[in-house]
């Protein structure tokens, strides 16, 4: 590229391009598939609006067969792709979503927020959270605006929140707004799901403080998703800067804590879920470690044994309510 206005003047590997005319490339996530009947794993899906006064739709998913008057869990999915990329048509999220209902026999809503920069944060929050409050709608006797796949095959007793890292800390911020709102009274959440969650700081801990290199890259994302003076430690970020809410107040039964071995994210993992055992909050934590894997690595290689392993063993999370799994 010759010209100056086509110069590149920040690559935020692996993601994006920002070029110094002010054009943004997406190098990662761009790529859709649609919905319909998946034949490996005989799931179907539909894409749906769910927020009319701003565009936001969700990609929803059920068995393709499921027994008369059977009432599955629910999971609202949110992707990841710190928050600047992917959607719920990325073919690997869409595959990981059908063979995660496959696996657990769950229905699914993989919700469709909208992603900065176009959509600065706190945008991503606010359309998630409106996702679950048109969810939480469905509890409701008038059905003008009801989805029949909820009205039809959903327990709504059983409602699961699952992501994978920037999905993973939406889901920790949706659980507390539950808490603080109405919606808290007549909507329960009986677990979170977060797999390899975005969380981070200003200051290393465990093994970011041998990589300077990983550090420096997951600042840089952050800095460009999240331009503040609180930088690092922004509580959307780092859940245990001052002013962030007690863990004890996480409004759900359980949590299942996924990290892998080689994710520069891990500690802050296992940094949360050590948190959350000592806060006193008196639902049931566990943590899963995938050994020898990187960040994500069951969404880029689904078919591995490890990546099978943490669908089963959501899988089972995801199944506890119904009696129909526990979880070692």
């Amino acid at each position: 590229m010759g010209s100056d206005t086509s110069e590149v003047a920040l690559d935020l590997f692996p993601y994006l391009k920002v070029y110094k005319d002010g054009t943004l490339e997406r190098i990662a996530g761009v790529e859709v598939v649609p919905p319909g009947l998946d034949p490996q794993t005989n799931v179907l899906s539909k894409d749906i609006l769910v927020v009319p006064q701003t565009g936001v739709s969700a990609r929803i998913y059920r068995p393709n067969f499921v027994i008369k008057d059977q009432k599955l869990p629910f999971v609202v999915y949110f992707h990841g792709g710190a928050f600047c990329v992917a959607s719920p048509a990325f073919p690997n999220y869409h595959n990981s979503l059908n063979k995660l209902v496959a696996e657990a026999n769950i229905v699914a809503l993989s919700v469709d927020y909208r992603l900065v920069p176009e959509h600065p944060l706190p945008t991503a929050y606010q359309d998630s959270w409106a996702a679950l409050q048109w969810v939480a709608s469905h509890k409701e006797e008038d059905g003008h605006h009801h989805e029949g796949w909820i009205k039809d095959y959903v327990d709504l007793d059983q409602v699961f929140l699952v992501g994978d890292s920037a999905g993973a800390n939406i889901a920790h911020h949706l659980a507390f707004r539950i808490k603080e709102s109405d919606l808290g009274q007549s909507f329960k959440i009986l677990g979170i799901g977060m797999i390899h969650p975005y969380f981070w700081g200003t200051n290393p801990i465990g093994s970011e403080t041998a990589d300077g290199l990983r550090k420096e890259l997951v600042d840089k994302w952050w800095l460009y998703v999240c331009p503040s003076d609180k930088g690092c430690d922004d509580p959307f970020i780092n859940p245990f800067v001052d002013g962030s809410p007690d863990l004890a107040g996480l409004a759900c039964h359980g949590i299942l804590v996924i990290v892998a071995e080689k994710d520069i994210l891990r500690d802050r993992g296992r940094f949360y879920y050590d948190k959350l055992v000592k806060s006193g909050w008196r639902g049931k934590a566990e943590i899963m470690e995938n050994e020898g894997e990187d960040h994500v690595f069951h969404i880029f290689n689904p078919d591995c044994d490890k990546a099978q392993s943490l669908m089963k063993r959501l899988a089972a999370f995801l199944n506890q309510g119904s009696g129909k799994g526990i979880v070692e």
